[in-house]
């Protein structure tokens, strides 16, 4: 079994995790949250998004957030961003890396953003351009890579043309994201190889929810296809706010104890790690989804 020497952990429990909780942390609570995740050593901490406050009221005052945040040296803060509006409040806010994100499926793009998927595209252009313009990096998201919530399965092919498409707009890394959670090893590696047809290998990521229980088994699957980048969420926070019945992100807990057991080199601490995740339940009144978490609170490893 091949698998890379290191991977990269993206974190994106403070976005993609709190932002499907059915309550709203203040802000305060969501900077020591990244503050506890950059201490323990993860490398890129996604810290909200500039999306309507309206429709996600989970992400409101990410600005206050970002510019409040305590930023460690080798640690980057993304934020999703929908368009130039939300370019330009991630900007004003400090912001460094922008995150951008297209479907694979027309129907969830009409549903999550109410455009087409070639309009979302467009949309995205000239924020593109104005992050080159401004020394900005863009990391592009594409959602429903391995099945849709309404149209089921979705084509490779699919996936591997949006992923294309955000590459030459200036992305320097695609994620691929199993946004419900219905992927498997088998197919989750196919997924890979028909996108890697189009884009570098190296340029992409892994984005699996666990609904299905999945998502570590298919991680394994794709590290052994040559992916080095993995996103995850503390205690399994999250889901998709327009994706009804999707569970979290895995778990980072779990993904690091894996990741640990098989000599792969991260530079994250797992007690640090589940702390922070502890931290975040708490103030949701609820417990972790990791298991490693529930493991380590109990004293049993």
């Amino acid at each position: 079994m091949r698998l890379p020497p290191a991977v990269k952990m993206v974190e994106v429990g403070p976005r993609d995790g709190l932002q499907n909780e059915s309550a709203a942390l203040p802000i305060s609570v969501r900077i020591e949250l990244i503050d506890r995740l950059s201490d323990a050593g993860l490398p890129a901490v996604e810290a909200g998004s500039f999306v309507s406050e309206r429709r996600v009221p989970q992400m409101a005052e990410t600005d206050q957030v970002m510019r409040r945040i305590r930023r460690r040296e080798g640690t980057t803060y993304p934020v999703l961003v929908p368009n130039m509006r939300g370019f330009e409040a991630a900007r004003a806010a400090g912001a460094t890396e922008v995150a951008v994100f297209a479907a694979a499926s027309e129907t969830f793009s009409q549903r999550n953003i109410a455009c087409s998927i070639t309009e979302s595209l467009e949309r995205f252009s000239p924020v593109c351009d104005a992050a080159a313009a401004r020394g900005i990096a863009v990391r592009g998201y594409v959602s429903c890579a391995l099945g849709c919530p309404y149209e089921g399965e979705i084509e490779p092919a699919r996936v591997a043309a949006v992923a294309e498409r955000l590459v030459t707009m200036g992305c320097y890394e695609i994620s691929l994201g199993d946004t419900i959670g219905v992927g498997t090893p088998g197919r989750a590696q196919a997924l890979v190889e028909a996108v890697a047809e189009r884009v570098p290998r190296e340029m992409l990521a892994a984005h699996f929810h666990d609904t299905y229980g999945q998502a570590l088994a298919n991680l394994l699957a794709v590290m052994e296809r040559g992916i080095a980048v993995i996103d995850s969420a503390v205690a399994g926070l999250g889901g998709c706010p327009f994706a009804e019945g999707a569970s979290g992100n895995v778990a980072s807990e779990d993904v690091l104890y894996m990741l640990n057991g098989l000599g792969i080199e991260t530079g994250v601490d797992l007690d640090a790690l589940a702390a922070a995740g502890r931290f975040a339940c708490d103030r949701l009144g609820r417990d972790p989804a990791s298991k490693v978490s529930r493991a380590l609170a109990a004293g049993r490893c």
